[in-house]
């Protein structure tokens, strides 16, 4: 009876949130952050489920989403890698590497890169070129020294067997080229100091857990006179394996997981993510996703395989997500655990 009175607290607490975050679509956030690369999702499983993922994430994969799953290795060292075939032919590539020394806690340390394709450079048209360029500007060629990075170290342990702990120190930069200003050429670049942290909570009852993490802490970025935010991130995410409830016996060979992430960005209003993991003989996952209050993202699919060679545990994941306007998204990633 207390897990069936889990799992009620679960759907209410899940619908009381998504009735805050409804009441607050309405408010008008936007364009008031720079370095939005920092929040694409560069995880597979974690967009196949809709990056409902704050309480999910484990290992490795988890750096990139709430620190304190980073914890949960379970064994020695665990190393994962994804590329993502982002819009408007942006590329993204990201590892991350976790070190389980037991008793003195977890470290990890991660690394992501951005390919923003091929940029053309324009500039405005000096007096007496208007018959020259009748399009209203000129095209300067190809724009070099374009991308942007971060790359950080991350420390977590376990303060019991249900409650994780970790904080994450990055250094994120980004290069936009350059421009002509009054006093010459001057490179567009900026670098700052982020930090992460989050926790995670095992309730006790059955598999219910919630995690909670805050992202892309730091101070402002000021290009020219104007001072930038970094899109800062607060999540609160919830999990819990349906099969506990409806078929306790089986519930450790085939999994039903449903995840429910409530974030609280500085540059939007309030969003909730959706997502469900059916995992059969932990062996084969299959999973999706919804996002909600997106402007162009919204459904996610994908899958996961994972099998054992020797004493090393191998991961295949991909998903497929859905965008209005622009293609769609494929992410892709492999990792080992030894």
């Amino acid at each position: 009876m207390k897990y069936k009175n889990c799992f009620l607290f679960f759907l209410g607490l899940v619908f009381f949130m998504a009735h805050v975050v409804k009441a607050q679509v309405g408010l008008d956030k936007v364009a008031q952050s720079t370095m939005n690369f920092q929040l694409v999702s560069l995880s597979p499983q974690a967009s196949a489920m809709g990056e409902a993922f704050c309480a999910v994430g484990a290992g490795a994969e988890g750096i990139f989403f709430n620190p304190a799953g980073m914890v949960e290795t379970t064994t020695k060292f665990e190393l994962k890698m994804s590329i993502t075939q982002w819009i408007a032919d942006i590329n993204y590539m990201a590892g991350a590497m976790v070190w389980n020394t037991g008793n003195w806690g977890s470290f990890g340390f991660s690394i992501m890169s951005v390919d923003y394709g091929t940029i053309n450079g324009t500039s405005l048209l000096a007096p007496g070129e208007s018959g020259l360029y009748p399009i209203g500007f000129k095209d300067t060629g190809e724009v070099s020294n374009v991308g942007a990075y971060s790359f950080g170290l991350t420390y977590g342990r376990a303060i019991s067997s249900q409650f994780f702990i970790a904080g994450n120190m990055r250094l994120a930069g980004q290069n936009l080229g350059r421009s002509m200003v009054a006093t010459g050429m001057k490179d567009n670049n900026a670098t700052k100091l982020v930090f992460d942290a989050g926790v995670k909570y095992y309730t006790g009852l059955k598999s219910f857990r919630f995690g909670m993490a805050i992202r892309n802490f730091s101070s402002n970025i000021k290009r020219e006179e104007i001072e930038e935010q970094l899109p800062l991130l607060f999540t609160m995410g919830v999990a819990m394996n349906i099969m506990d409830v409806i078929d306790p016996a089986h519930a450790a060979d085939n999994s039903l997981l449903l995840a429910v992430d409530f974030l609280h960005p500085n540059n939007y209003s309030e969003r909730m993510n959706i997502g469900l993991e059916y995992k059969i003989l932990g062996c084969i996952a299959l999973r999706g996703g919804y996002q909600t209050n997106r402007d162009l993202a919204s459904w996610s699919a994908g899958l996961g395989l994972n099998t054992t060679i020797g004493k090393n545990n191998i991961e295949f994941d991909y998903s497929y997500s859905a965008f209005d306007i622009f293609d769609e998204v494929n992410r892709f990633a492999i990792g080992i655990a030894f």
